[in-house]
């Protein structure tokens, strides 16, 4: 638990656009495609989907898991792999415990919110299709790599 909350403490943005949902979207498209996966990307900024992209492999299935994914975070304003692993840690499960219809919450991984420093969860970057610790680390790894893109950017530009 220390460690997802520590990557939300520090994956967090200055600001969030259209532009930033496109880029953000074609690193982990990227990353997915380098290592052969077979993941749906999904970014979103409250309710606007900003960026949907399916590779080969993907199903609607995994559209069900984003969207079951998505209001996991929204309801909890963590990533939904620490709300879930939150359960786990207290010896019971999400499903079990949290009261909410299972066909519409999914605690598992691959869900972050994109978090504005100073003002809190705005939307949701979320990938399906693979084991849900995998999911997770993918979302972790593009918005690390995106956010120390964004930041040399601003070094350079200074």
């Amino acid at each position: 638990m220390p460690e997802l909350q520590e990557q939300e403490e520090r994956l967090q943005f200055d600001r969030f656009d259209h532009d930033d949902a496109w880029a953000l979207g074609t690193r982990l498209v990227e990353l997915a495609r380098e290592r052969g996966h077979g993941v749906t990307v999904d970014i979103r900024l409250g309710d606007h989907q900003l960026f949907h992209y399916a590779l080969p492999g993907t199903s609607a299935d995994n559209d069900d898991w984003i969207e079951r994914k998505i209001r996991v975070v929204r309801r909890f304003g963590h990533s939904s792999y620490l709300v879930g692993q939150s359960y786990r840690d207290r010896g019971a499960t999400f499903e079990e415990q949290a009261h909410l219809d299972p066909a519409r919450y999914a605690a598992h991984g691959g869900c972050f919110p994109i978090i504005l420093r100073g003002t809190g969860p705005v939307g949701t970057v979320t990938v399906s299709g693979l084991p849900q610790l995998d999911d997770h680390r993918l979302v972790v790894e593009a918005l690390g790599l995106f956010l120390d893109a964004k930041r040399a950017e601003k070094e350079t530009t200074a």
